[in-house]
């Protein structure tokens, strides 16, 4: 499957992923409301990690076998089997974060709910890559896994 990759070396912590990661989960998808004014604030799904020297964005691994998953008491946080997509489900999260606990890259965000990178998926790219202005970020299938 399809998973974004960071290159460090091209990484120069503008957080730019971030501010487009929310605008794609907000309400409004404007990012000057959505990063601003939107209540409750969009949560951004990729952390970016270091300073001005050495750089990455962090998001979900959507690992093959999931342990935040088999974590879930609710079965809110599920894996898509034809897209191997690892996401969850906000109607079924009831917030415990024990999904959070188990998470081995620190990967979930706490909120009203878990919230984590769901590779937009409902776009052909995630929003972190598309507007990367350095290309820091990659969209592409590293594992050689065909789907």
């Amino acid at each position: 499957m399809k998973r974004i990759y960071a290159i460090e070396e091209l990484c120069v912590n503008c957080r730019l992923c971030e501010v487009h990661c929310k605008t794609a989960h907000s309400l409004s998808k404007d990012i000057i409301r959505a990063n601003k004014y939107e209540e409750p604030a969009p949560v951004s799904r990729v952390t970016v990690y270091g300073d001005r020297f050495v750089s990455a964005a962090l998001n979900c691994r959507h690992c093959d076998d999931p342990k935040c998953v088999k974590a879930c008491i609710t079965g809110a946080m599920t894996k898509d089997k034809n897209t191997g997509i690892v996401y969850v489900n906000e109607n079924k999260c009831i917030g415990c974060m024990t999904c959070l606990a188990v998470c081995p890259y620190g990967c979930i965000k706490e909120g009203k709910t878990a919230v984590k990178c769901d590779l937009c998926r409902n776009e052909d790219e995630p929003a972190c890559v598309k507007n990367c202005p350095n290309h820091a970020l990659i969209y592409t299938n590293l594992g050689g896994d065909e789907k």
